[in-house]
């Protein structure tokens, strides 16, 4: 895969969303947590609660 075709750090996706690009992930908002998430998964949710993750390093 090139960089071109990479979703840019700063993407974000909601709980059970398909995650769009594979990396570590963090949650936005407090409290907040960091996750490594693959391409396809479902987004996971946080402390029992939907939230919204945003991509902050690649895989």
């Amino acid at each position: 895969m090139t960089t071109a075709t990479r979703h840019p750090l700063g993407t974000k996706a909601r709980t059970g969303e398909k995650c769009p690009e594979s990396g570590v992930w963090r949650v936005d908002g407090k409290p907040s947590t960091t996750a490594p998430i693959s391409e396809g998964n479902r987004m996971p949710p946080y402390d029992g609660k939907a939230v919204t993750w945003v991509l902050v390093q690649y895989a």
